[in-house]
């Protein structure tokens, strides 16, 4: 005699609520080749891209854009959001490419845009912007050159990462982060000619909570440059050069400006670099401001300025010279600085007339040119220094 086994019929809701949680577990998936995105590096894929986002950014649940091995080119792009959900991640095995005709995207600002997103991770891929023809014409003096588009801006979102991303030969600034909190770049590799003009590495303006890690930055400006407006800024682990180092600034260029405060530096290297730490601020009225910024454990090698506020900056000397800079830079610490610098002067504090700096802590600092301890000159700069010093301080206590 056989006998059958059913289940209690209680128990089926809960095979019922099993079956659909699992499924609401996997997140959804959209392949831009299904939506007729070409890997030749020749057909512009940006309808493909934005069809994928369409779907990912409209969807409740979690969704991941996927983007397979190849070339795709895409022209200027803006993912835009509000999103129904706040978990999309984009898996790049590929390398998006910018047009090699400069003048396509060269008046656009930017060339991958994500606004008003939540949420959003960008894992691996390589940007190549091909600004190298950019640059030429800017090197060239010709005054039809457009300005050049930003690789990659985040503005206005929240929850970002950017995790093993490469950006090579933006036409200008490579990464952006404008008007955002709790952006988390890691594992980032950013490369362009040390003569490149305005690529700036990464830049970080009107944000808060943004974290910069264990990345590569070699460039034609600033490693990593730091706008009006960010606070609670962390850098850690990144080996810059070439380029101008990592500076704040430049800061005071309008009269009424958000400052920069609770600013982390850390574990950096410099090679070759214009500058080390920089902190930099136009020489007129302003109402921005520097302060509670740790600049500590930089190994500098042959680097030109290794520490260095200059507090005159103006740039072919148009609309501020003579004028003293209304930025207020105060609590600065430089902590475990040493290595070689590139000049004679190694520290070179340039501060305002109007508004000294104050509260500036050299705390085991050794800096040597030409194996012998470099100098250091200091101008309205106020504080104390602590350890060993070299050159010998010259704050005002």
């Amino acid at each position: 005699m056989s006998t059958s086994m059913s289940l209690p019929i209680n128990f089926l809701p809960f095979l019922l609520i099993l079956f659909f949680t699992s499924s609401l577990a996997i997140p959804l998936s959209y392949n831009v080749l299904s939506f007729g995105a070409r890997p030749d590096g020749q057909t512009d894929s940006v309808k493909s891209f934005l069809t994928a986002w369409a779907k990912a950014c409209g969807s409740a649940e979690a969704a991941t854009i996927y983007v397979p091995p190849g070339r795709y080119l895409l022209s200027n792009v803006v993912f835009q959001g509000q999103c129904k959900n706040n978990d999309i991640t984009i898996r790049i095995d590929g390398t998006l490419v910018g047009p090699a005709d400069y003048h396509v995207i060269g008046n656009a600002e930017n060339w991958i845009l994500f606004e008003h997103v939540s949420g959003v991770s960008i894992n691996g891929g390589v940007l190549d912007g091909q600004g190298a023809g950019l640059w030429a014409c800017k090197k060239s003096d010709n005054s039809n050159c457009p300005s050049g588009a930003t690789t990659l801006r985040f503005s206005n979102s929240d929850n970002v990462v950017i995790n093993g991303l490469a950006s090579v030969d933006s036409q200008m600034f490579h990464i952006v982060i404008n008007g955002c909190n709790d952006v988390k770049v890691q594992g980032v590799k950013v490369s362009a000619a040390g003569d490149s003009p305005n690529t700036d590495g990464i830049h970080v303006q009107a944000s808060s909570g943004v974290t910069i890690l264990d990345s590569k930055i070699g460039t034609g400006d600033d490693c990593v440059s730091v706008g009006p407006g960010a606070t609670n800024l962390w850098i850690e682990n990144v080996a810059c050069g070439p380029g101008h180092g990592i500076s704040i600034g430049s800061l005071g260029k309008e009269q009424q400006e958000a400052g920069v405060q609770n600013v982390t530096v850390t574990s950096v290297t410099f090679t070759g670099t214009q500058n080390g730490v920089r902190i930099k601020s136009w020489g007129r009225t302003s109402s921005g401001f520097a302060r509670n910024i740790l600049f500590q454990h930089a190994l500098m090698n042959n680097v030109d300025n290794p520490i260095i506020i200059d507090q005159n900056y103006c740039p072919d000397n148009e609309n501020c010279p003579g004028q003293a800079s209304g930025v207020k830079i105060s609590d600065v610490i430089y902590q475990d600085i040493h290595g070689t610098s590139a000049t004679e002067v190694g520290v070179k504090l340039d501060c305002s007339s109007r508004n000294p700096c104050t509260g500036i802590s050299l705390e085991d600092v050794k800096l040597s040119y030409n194996n012998q301890p470099a100098e250091a000159s200091c101008t309205n700069a106020d504080g104390s220094a602590s350890g060993v010093v070299l050159p010998n301080s010259c704050l005002k206590t």
